[in-house]
């Protein structure tokens, strides 16, 4: 069995090799000429796994080293018999401490961490290690999940509507849907930059087609919030520039490393 697997993974060099011949490659090298006779791919973000590459190849099993599958046509893959396992959960201690780093960073001389509150969105594996660690910083919270809220009860959930006018700092940690009862697809758009009320600090470390790049970018102009920290942004790696200008921290989707 031949295992093409992405180098930049991290701690997963020796692994693999019992069970078959392995291959590492730099995202970039990763093609349909290369994995024209692979088996079996390991992935992260950068590696689109769709027809394009996958449709002459014998790969049946691809593996991503991140939570979400967006770079994976999941109906493609499974119309060709291809399985796809995820790893829920895998870096979200890594972006938890870029969203603790960028509150603390942006913090102006007279602001006090334990004066803010913190509005998360999306309180899975990221947002509930983000919660822990905010509380014991002894700042106030506000979680916003619908879905957890329908399972679990209303009570310590608050609306996306209540986050924005309420919250210093407003951190989004949703998958991508653009379908279903909750989709996220531009969930921070113009009408929820427009409720903003205490010129918040937005964090988009999720996906970058949560945050509405134009409205986000017209926000900024019109001081409705602050700077953004953006980690994850629309159409990578064909990203905004004006948005890359006005982030008071811009990084190239790599905060769960």
């Amino acid at each position: 069995m031949k295992i093409i697997v992405e180098s930049k993974i991290p701690f997963i060099k020796g692994v693999l090799e019992p069970f078959g011949d392995v291959e590492y490659l730099a995202p970039g090298e990763i093609t349909a000429a290369a994995v024209a006779d692979a088996d079996a791919l390991f992935v992260r973000t950068r590696t689109r796994c769709d027809a394009s590459l996958l449709e002459h190849s014998s790969v049946k099993f691809i593996a991503t080293a991140t939570i979400g599958t967006d770079h994976i046509d999941l109906p493609w893959c499974e119309s060709r018999g291809i399985t796809v396992a995820n790893a829920p959960g895998c870096n979200a201690p890594a972006v938890a401490q870029y969203v603790i780093s960028s509150i603390l960073y942006t913090l102006s001389p007279e602001e006090k961490p334990e004066n803010l509150t913190v509005g998360i969105v999306g309180v899975g594996h990221v947002g509930r290690i983000v919660e822990q660690w905010t509380r014991g910083m002894g700042l106030k919270v506000m979680l916003c999940d619908p879905p957890r809220a329908v399972a679990e009860g209303p009570e310590k959930f608050v609306s996306l509507s209540e986050i924005a006018e309420k919250c210093d700092v407003i951190t989004f940690h949703t998958p991508l849907t653009k379908s279903g009862e909750y989709p996220t697809f531009h969930l921070a758009d113009s009408d929820f930059f427009e409720s903003c009320r205490r010129f918040p600090l937005v964090i988009n470390s999720a996906r970058g087609s949560v945050t509405d790049t134009k409205a986000m970018i017209a926000a900024v102009d019109r001081k409705l919030i602050k700077k953004p920290v953006i980690d994850c942004w629309e159409n990578e790696p064909e990203i905004s520039i004006d948005l890359l200008d006005k982030a008071i921290i811009a990084t190239p989707h790599i905060a769960g490393y």
